[in-house]
């Protein structure tokens, strides 16, 4: 089909409202009489809902951004397994010197699957618990101690 083989469509012409009381639209122009809907520049927002307190001020705040909050790099232990030797240190600027993070990275993550075998020193990274525990059966323990609880004090009661 051609652009002149398209069939006419009658439209007729558009109505000029509020031209006059012949017109048929005249006067108030099929906007009724008085009230903000009848007034020139006319437009509410869609979300408005008549001074009733908005939908999104009724639901309860979301907690925390955790879908904007920057994510670590990823390693898995086999890497660092494969760069590092026994007993170094395995920190944020090692692993950067070893070309496995970049500059930009936030933090890094250490994950499985993989088992380790070299005594390694972890610090600056974050570890899964599975690698914590790999970490305790080997001989060296982390640095990482876990806190002294506090010794309670002796409750005084009264003697009346």
């Amino acid at each position: 089909m051609k652009l002149h083989q398209l069939p006419k469509i009658n439209k007729g012409k558009k109505s000029r409202v509020g031209r006059g009381i012949a017109a048929g639209q005249g006067k108030t122009a099929g906007r009724g009489t008085k009230g903000q809907k009848s007034r020139s520049g006319y437009n509410i927002p869609r979300r408005f809902e008549g001074g009733q307190t908005p939908l999104i001020a009724r639901l309860p705040k979301a907690k925390g951004f955790t879908a904007r909050a920057k994510k670590p790099t990823v390693l898995n232990i086999a890497r660092i397994e494969k760069h590092f030797n026994d007993g170094e240190e395995v920190s944020f600027k090692t692993l950067k010197e070893k070309g496995l993070v970049s500059d930009a990275s936030n933090g890094v993550k250490i994950l499985g699957p993989g088992k380790l075998t070299k005594n390694l020193r972890f610090s600056d990274v974050k570890l899964t618990k599975k690698l914590l525990e790999d970490l305790k059966n080997l001989k060296e323990k982390p640095k990482a101690e876990p806190e002294k609880a506090s010794p309670k004090k002796a409750r005084v009661t009264s003697t009346k």
